[in-house]
């Protein structure tokens, strides 16, 4: 079990032709049960080709028609990502997830609106992982995205994070020290994205193969404080907490669109002190996160 995916999910690339996303696809592909989950990709122009023996559809409809897909991958350069998005959740997808970076906050805002409408008009709500994130991975079984995966072991610790560098970092270091992840997932950096850390922490905590976290967040934004508040009322699970850019100063826009701190609930220092405050293993340097996850076991 694990959360989100798992080795019979089966995939849509959409943006398959291009490099970014043949390059991927082939990673991906060739990842644990990745021939088996990597079924079909998408590009108008191209439909009835293939990718190294992938099918190329017109359609986001016409893919998941012909093979059953739940979750697509989303590699469309910035213009046309967010429209990409959209023609996922048009076709009732479970899980849209989005690598893109740089895509107009405009038409995030729109395709969110949109996505919300659907659902208040009775529709099937598909969930969104990104943009501007690594993807997710559960390890030995399948990786969507762009994380390296010789890094993951199959194991018990879910990771989340807004920095997809630091997913990697954490999970490295749990690998080194002999601890597996049960699941690994960038959430993402953008302002406006699908899945937060609250979301993926109550996934975290209902799944039965999960039995710590850690929680890594940046500045920027309420949603780590509203995710550790959520913890302290519900999480029955240890969970490590970091948040990057303790120096950074404020009203200053760091690396990541989201993350610029307006210099009050939303500074890494500010938020620490609410995670330690809900029960979270706070540390201030990266390097010391699955050392101080293991201490909690």
């Amino acid at each position: 079990m694990s959360i989100l995916i798992n080795k019979d999910t089966k995939v849509i690339t959409q943006g398959i032709t291009g490099k970014t996303g043949q390059f991927h696809t082939r990673m991906c592909r060739d990842y644990a049960n990745g021939a088996n989950c990597f079924v079909a990709g998408v590009n108008p122009k191209k439909a009835g080709e293939d990718f190294e023996g992938i099918p190329i559809h017109a359609t986001v409809a016409d893919a998941k028609a012909a093979t059953g897909a739940s979750v697509s991958v989303i590699y469309v350069p910035p213009p046309g990502a967010a429209a990409a998005i959209w023609e996922a959740v048009d076709a009732d997808l479970d899980l849209v997830i989005c690598i893109t970076e740089g895509i107009p906050v405009r038409d995030m805002l729109m395709v969110r609106n949109k996505m919300k409408a659907k659902v208040a008009a009775g529709g099937k709500e598909t969930l969104l992982l990104g943009p501007n994130c690594p993807g997710l991975i559960t390890p030995d079984e399948i990786k969507i995205g762009i994380m390296p995966g010789h890094i993951h072991r199959k194991g018990r610790i879910g990771v989340v994070s807004r920095s997809g560098t630091l997913t990697y970092e954490a999970v490295g270091q749990l690998s080194e020290i002999g601890l597996g992840q049960s699941s690994a997932v960038g959430i993402g950096g953008d302002p406006i994205n699908g899945l937060k850390h609250i979301d993926v922490m109550r996934m975290f905590n209902d799944d039965p193969d999960t039995d710590a976290v850690i929680m890594i967040g940046e500045i920027g934004g309420p949603d780590e404080a509203e995710a550790a508040q959520w913890c302290k009322a519900n999480m029955k699970k240890p969970v490590v907490g970091f948040i990057a850019g303790v120096t950074a100063p404020p009203g200053k826009r760091m690396g990541h669109a989201g993350a610029l701190i307006s210099g009050g609930a939303d500074t890494a220092d500010a938020k620490l002190a609410i995670m330690e405050e809900c029960g979270f293993k706070v540390t201030r340097n990266p390097s010391e996160m699955g050392k101080l996850l293991k201490s909690l076991l």
